[in-house]
């Protein structure tokens, strides 16, 4: 198979890895071959399984089904992570006429193994009526081309001929897991079911057979996809011509903290993901995409992450620029908000069970032609889920329209997935969201010892954290310690270009930001007389100028999301407290102090809060003290450097040491609206107490 064929596939099997595992650990490595793929396996979408004869808790031989739990991936699913049920107790379903959904999976429960196992997956009944050993469901893009074509069936005879059985849309559950067994029982010649507008179904002797099964059914149907639609251009041909990247992306740095603004006015702070890449480019760009995107989902796996539709936003990039595109965002935004809460209230009438509650009413995904896609999500990963699974999206219209007419569940039958328990107990899986969750922040000084810290206390409770440093390695050492959520950007904060670039880097990756964390920093210290024009000049250009540019850069983002936020200014006990020797220093912490002050004021009837946090004698990990500085101080006290730690312990009230990560809480707790909320122009010192800094 040529893999340069969209959708097609390669077959992974490696026989010399599964001929010693175990019948469950070789079903872990065939779910994790389909779930390398997101063309053939969704995140957290599709089943596998096995029938084993095995021993039970009382040492009797039983037939036992080993399915994947509900909630998990397969790309990462491990042995531990299946449901175990007796099948001798599952089979005799199959000669009911009905059974609910509530039901069922009360009565799974009592077929478990161990009650301490998960969930089984929702197709279980599916699994456990096609009568052969292993069973594989997926949602592959190349034939959900056919799946979801308006003609699919005649597709689908086509191509595969009578090796492949056509079972209409059904919601999964019972009444499909019998239809599809039956119909497998009475084609014994068959070897795929195609799941009209949902996905396929392959079975097998051995678990390389119903993998290989898969593999060649997503081949086959690209292929013929390939052909039939040779020549075509792909989304009705080209409306719009691309502007260049650099161009889309300073375009999107405009107005995406707008659009981010209007996103989590309801339903809470959200990450926006933003994918300029080709595939989404050419779908963006198509004469007939604004219409397909409207259609629906791709795939009822789809709905929870994506909804039935996104939103589409005209737009000419050639000829129209930021304002037009943040009004039409924001009005956009606005009208699939009521569009959506109409279609709830409409539905839960029509079809609903009466007691849902609306999800958040927003859109998931937005596309902009001609210019790109944003997914957002209430965090960095369902927001990058609601983009990875948009891009199966695209590729099934592309194939399916280009063969067809692409064609998606009915709105009821939207509705009914979108809203149903079973799909919705997935979510109940995940831990529940942290304190900072949905929220970015930007640390400056993040490479050193407090921004570090910082950077690292924000990450933990829940925040995607842009490290900024004039040392790039550093910041990106601490950035990549924190994962996906984690940005570098080298930034100087004396300059005005840099600064920018640092919010357009945070706006650009994560939609926009929440939390400023100004703590870059330097110290010197000198009699007066001995201070330079040129040291005073460095300490107030980065204490002074540089936080008054973070602030002022910041204030320009917050305020075009309108969502209020929070800086933090980390001081210095020398703001409040006269430093020997350290007029310059002393004196620029101190006008950044009354910098965070002035900025409460003007900030707070936009619920911009500023506060400041004020440590003193941060040793451990610190830039500043491994410098000229800790002599400098020690001399200032005339005691020798190696005590000066010892020093400031004995000299605070309460007799302690002063360390990074005491200094992190404390921003914490400023950036905290939960903890802070109603706190603005506000100093707390975190200096194991200093009583002449005490505030008064």
């Amino acid at each position: 198979m040529d893999l340069k064929i969209f959708g097609a596939t390669e077959n992974l099997w490696d026989p010399s890895r599964a001929e010693d595992l175990s019948p469950l650990e070789e079903l872990a490595y065939r779910s994790n071959l389909l779930g390398s793929d997101r063309s053939v396996a969704n995140y957290g979408g599709g089943n596998t399984s096995v029938k084993v004869r095995q021993e039970d808790h009382t040492g009797r031989e039983v037939d036992v089904l080993w399915v994947k739990g509900s909630g998990s991936d397969l790309a990462t699913i491990k042995p531990g992570q299946f449901t175990g049920l007796r099948l001798a107790e599952i089979l005799p379903l199959a000669e009911r006429d009905s059974m609910s959904d509530e039901e069922m999976v009360s009565y799974l429960a009592r077929c478990q193994l161990a009650p301490e196992m998960p969930r089984s997956s929702i197709e279980t009944l599916l699994h456990a009526f096609i009568p052969h050993p292993h069973v594989d469901h997926t949602h592959p893009d190349a034939v959900n081309m056919l799946c979801c074509a308006a003609n699919g069936e005649e597709l689908a005879r086509e191509c595969f001929g009578e090796e492949a059985l056509w079972i209409p849309y059904m919601r999964p559950g019972f009444a499909l897991s019998k239809k599809v067994a039956e119909a497998v029982r009475k084609s014994p010649r068959a070897r795929f079911v195609l799941l009209a507008k949902h996905g396929l179904v392959t079975w097998g002797a051995t678990g390389e057979e119903s993998y290989a099964r898969t593999i060649e059914a997503i081949n086959r149907a690209a292929e013929f996809v390939f052909r039939r639609s040779s020549g075509g251009e792909p989304f009705g041909g080209r409306r719009l011509d691309p502007q260049p990247e650099e161009r889309r992306r300073e375009l999107l740095a405009e107005v995406l903290p707008a659009l981010r603004g209007e996103l989590s006015s309801r339903g809470g702070p959200k990450i926006l993901r933003v994918d300029t890449s080709q595939g989404v480019t050419d779908f963006v760009c198509g004469r007939g995409s604004a219409e397909l995107s409207q259609v629906g989902a791709a795939c009822p796996d789809h709905l929870v992450n994506t909804k039935v539709r996104p939103l589409w936003v005209d737009f000419d990039p050639s000829r129209e620029g930021p304002a037009e595109l943040e009004g039409r965002l924001r009005e956009g935004v606005r009208r699939y908000q009521e569009e959506y809460e109409e279609y709830f209230r409409r539905n839960r009438a029509r079809v609903g069970r009466g007691d849902e509650r609306m999800h958040d009413p927003n859109p998931r995904v937005i596309l902009i032609s001609g210019v790109g896609l944003v997914a957002a999500g209430k965090d960095l990963k369902s927001a990058s889920l609601s983009r990875d699974l948009y891009h199966r999206a695209i590729a099934v219209i592309r194939g399916a329209s280009s063969v067809d007419r692409f064609v998606s569940l009915s709105e009821e039958e939207s509705y009914a997935v979108e809203y149903w328990p079973l799909e919705l107990y997935k979510l109940t899986l995940a831990p529940p969201p942290k304190e900072l969750a949905g929220r970015v922040a930007l640390v400056t000084g993040g490479a050193g010892g407090i921004g570090g810290a910082v950077a690292r206390r924000l990450h933990e409770a829940g925040a995607c954290v842009v490290v900024a440093d004039l040392d790039g390695e550093g910041a990106g050492e601490v950035a990549s310690s924190l994962g996906p959520e984690g940005l570098a950007v080298r930034a100087d904060v004396t300059s005005e270009a840099e600064v920018a670039r640092a919010f357009h880097a945070a706006t650009l990756a994560y939609g926009g930001v929440d939390i400023v964390v100004s703590n870059a920093g330097l110290a010197s210290s000198a009699p007066v007389e001995k201070t330079s024009l040129e040291l005073w000049r460095r300490n107030h250009a980065v204490l002074s100028e540089g936080y008054f540019l973070v602030a002022r850069e910041a204030f320009r983002v917050l305020g075009r999301q309108g969502t209020g936020g929070s800086l933090v200014f980390v001081g210095s006990k020398n703001a409040l407290a006269a430093g020997k020797n350290a007029a310059a220093y002393s004196s620029a912490k101190a006008a950044e102090l009354h910098l965070a002050r002035c900025l409460a004021e003007e900030g707070g009837p936009r619920g911009i809060r500023v506060n400041t946090v004020n440590p003193d004698a941060v040793l451990q990990g610190s830039r500043i003290w491994d410098s000229s500085w800790r002599e400098e101080r020690a001399r200032a006290y005339g005691i020798p450097p190696d005590e000066l730690e010892e020093y400031y312990r004995k000299r605070t009230t309460l007799k302690v040491s002063v360390y990074p990560e005491d200094v992190a809480e404390a921003v914490l707790h400023f950036a905290s609206e939960r903890r802070s909320g109603k706190s603005t122009g506000n100093v707390l010192n975190v200096d194991g107490g200093v009583r002449e800094a005490y505030p008064r």
